[in-house]
């Protein structure tokens, strides 16, 4: 595809009722787009004082926060090679929180289903941006915590030992899987469909709810551990339909590089790991979002020539982790096609419902 340039699409403007600002020439709402990390001034001196800086420090072209975050992770040495262009395309941004980022880029546009973009420039420059997401990730889990008959006294007990709710149900977990020849194999019997704030990517359904399956009348602890694991195997199979769907479309993903308040719980990475079959890089800076930030002041300085060069200098992995293999991935698999087979189901539900 040929590069568009910068600037707005006059037929999107038609197609959602503006065209007059089109039809104009976008006098309204301005026609310069600045690429972003470029300068465009520098601090006042008011401004300086009040944020205890220089006067003058360099102000540049602001990026989404997400993206930010791509930009402090993506350009991290990894096999003992800075990426270019080409190795770009194996690797994606995960950015973990509230909900989660899956940011791909490429030199040539690619149209993954129900995955946003591509958006030439958005990102780095010169490169195609492609951008999955999870409605509900980290809040999710919190949900299934809180919403359950062991939550409180889960909380309280996290409170009193100065630990966290996930810290004691990984050690619960642990504990747990001493009697399993697997770990994974704690949640053979209970199944979870993550949408419940509906699908953001790839079914890009908002309508879609989550499911359970497996459920007894145990409510005690260890039936929260089970729940709560089998959350976040869930989250992982989502990540694992973007990436599949990314791949379908041309990219070769095979790294993820994670950040945010998820990455931070170790059982998280781990499992999104053996779910994707794709190593977990962990960014040596865990606000890669403040570093993002820092590489585009780089640019806007001077110090850098370029948003690629200040992320090759800047970028760093500190964690690498491997997937499982074997027993642990045919398990995986197996419970990927129920968490496909939940939609499904849910799709027929709905069918017979509407008679």
């Amino acid at each position: 595809m040929r590069d568009p340039g910068p600037g707005w699409q006059p037929d999107f403007f038609h197609e959602i009722g503006l065209g007059a600002l089109a039809e104009e020439g976008f006098r309204r709402i301005g026609t310069r787009i600045r690429p972003m990390g470029e300068r465009i001034s520098g601090l006042t001196d008011s401004a300086a004082r009040e944020l205890g800086l220089c006067p003058g420090t360099a102000v540049g072209v602001s990026i989404i926060d997400a993206h930010a975050g791509g930009l402090g992770m993506l350009g991290a040495i990894v096999d003992g090679q800075p990426p270019d262009p080409t190795t770009l395309e194996r690797r994606v941004a995960l950015i973990g929180g509230t909900s989660s980022c899956h940011m791909a880029v490429s030199r040539e546009p690619r149209y993954p289903g129900g995955i946003w973009g591509p958006y030439y420039s958005a990102m780095i420059p010169g490169l195609w941006l492609t951008e999955g997401g999870q409605s509900a990730t980290g809040a999710l889990i919190d949900h299934v915590i809180d919403s359950h008959a062991s939550g409180a006294e889960l909380r309280a007990e996290a409170s009193r030992t100065g630990t966290t709710a996930y810290a004691l149900l990984n050690a619960r977990l642990e504990r747990m899987s001493e009697r399993q020849p697997l770990p994974a194999l704690l949640t053979q019997d209970i199944h979870v469909m993550p949408d419940f704030h509906g699908n953001r990517s790839p079914r890009a359904d908002p309508t879609l709810r989550g499911m359970i399956s497996g459920l007894d009348l145990t409510s005690g602890p260890d039936a929260l551990a089970l729940l709560y694991l089998a959350t976040i195997q869930a989250i992982a199979y989502g990540t694992r339909h973007i990436i599949e769907t990314m791949n379908g479309s041309g990219y070769q993903i095979d790294t993820v590089l994670a950040c945010g308040g998820d990455t931070k719980n170790p059982v998280f990475v781990r499992e999104h790991a053996d779910v994707t079959g794709c190593r977990v890089v962990l960014p040596r800076e865990p606000e890669a979002v403040l570093l993002g930030a820092a590489i585009l002041g780089a640019v806007a300085s001077g110090d850098r020539a370029s948003v690629l060069e200040a992320m090759t200098a800047m970028d760093a992995a500190a964690l690498e982790i491997q997937p499982a293999t074997g027993e642990v991935r045919a398990y995986h698999d197996r419970k990927y096609r129920v968490f496909q087979r939940m939609h499904d189901d849910q799709l027929s539900y709905r069918e017979l419902m509407n008679g």
